[in-house]
């Protein structure tokens, strides 16, 4: 498969690339080089780091829905 670079160095992955990854729109990807060229995989959280977040949470609070938060609109401003 090849894929354009465009001249700001952008490159747009086919739909089947990116659902095959099981990756959206905002989420990253870590290129990892190795002795063969570089591997493409999805950037997940480490969630060991979320530990520091515990009891900040008030008790009851539903939990975070990432499928519905990507379905939601969003303000452009507010990327980073």
């Amino acid at each position: 498969m090849i894929v354009k670079i465009t001249s700001k160095r952008q490159v747009t992955f086919p739909a089947r690339v990116l659902e095959a990854l099981g990756v959206g729109p905002g989420d990253r990807l870590e290129l990892v080089e190795g002795p063969d060229g570089f591997i493409l995989r999805p950037r997940r959280i480490d969630l060991s780091l979320l530990g520091g977040l515990r009891g900040k949470i008030p008790p009851g609070h539903p939990p975070f829905d990432i499928d519905k938060f990507r379905e939601e609109g969003y303000d452009p401003a507010l990327r980073d």
